[in-house]
């Protein structure tokens, strides 16, 4: 589902490589949190999964597009299956729920159709049933960020990125939006959380990967944080078995 071999990005010559020869598979279905500190690279990641950027040197594989021989007019097509939430929502002021939502699915070419037959039943899956005509203004944070997790699913995505997305939420919300990420993720879409929240990478006990000076440092089965070091069983790539 997402390949990684060997990707290096660099950005200027002098400067020390944002990511250095990261190497990663994640499989179909996959419920993935990927921590580090603030500039450790995993913004750097996220981008070129979405082909904000080009890596330096490496390959990228990602729902078995090979991003070596991406053209620029199929880069619509790669985010169709890369849905992408934010801590800070991004929905459009002066657009209702609804509207909110059709439009992400607009700009992708979806027709009236589908966008009338996906619309309300995403609105239903992220619990907003009787939102839909609600402007952003009129919602709590948490609401708003169930926006953002319909707008990203309406187009069925076969990945789901969650880039920090319970940064500006209280523990309740937070806790409300990591429990919606795991039902999507139980439908069959891989997800990748990013975050920062010692709590949920202790409690969710998902694969953790960690990424320190552009570097993946550790990619554990189940992990946890401990002391700001996530730990516990690793997997050691060399002979395919758990190691704690």
């Amino acid at each position: 589902m997402i390949l990684l071999d060997r990707v290096t990005k660099v950005y200027g010559k002098e400067a020390n490589p944002a990511l250095n020869r990261v190497s990663l598979h994640i499989g179909p279905k996959e419920f993935v949190i990927l921590v580090g500190t603030s500039g450790a690279g995993k913004s750097t990641l996220l981008k070129l999964l979405t082909r904000e950027e080009k890596p330096t040197s490496g390959k990228i594989v990602v729902g078995g597009i090979d991003y070596d021989t991406l053209k620029d007019k199929h880069i619509p097509l790669l985010r169709r299956k890369i849905g992408t939430v934010f801590q800070d929502f991004k929905l459009l002021p002066n657009r209702t729920v609804y509207e909110n939502i059709a439009f992400a699915m607009e700009i992708v070419g979806m027709s009236n159709h589908e966008i009338n037959n996906t619309v309300p039943k995403v609105i239903d899956l992220v619990g907003l049933e009787g939102k839909a005509k609600k402007f952003p203004h009129q919602l709590s944070g948490g609401e708003k960020q169930r926006v953002a997790i319909a707008r990203a699913v309406a187009r069925q995505p076969k990945i789901l990125i969650a880039d920090e997305p319970t940064g500006n939420l209280d523990p309740k919300h937070s806790w409300d939006i990591v429990r919606l990420l795991e039902k999507i993720n139980r439908y069959g879409t891989t997800v990748l959380l990013t975050t920062h929240n010692q709590e949920i990478v202790n409690k969710l006990q998902r694969r953790v990967i960690t990424i320190d000076h552009g570097k993946l440092v550790e990619d554990q089965a189940v992990g946890s944080y401990r002391q700001g070091v996530a730990a516990v069983e690793t997997l050691d790539p060399d002979r395919g078995q758990i190691k704690v």
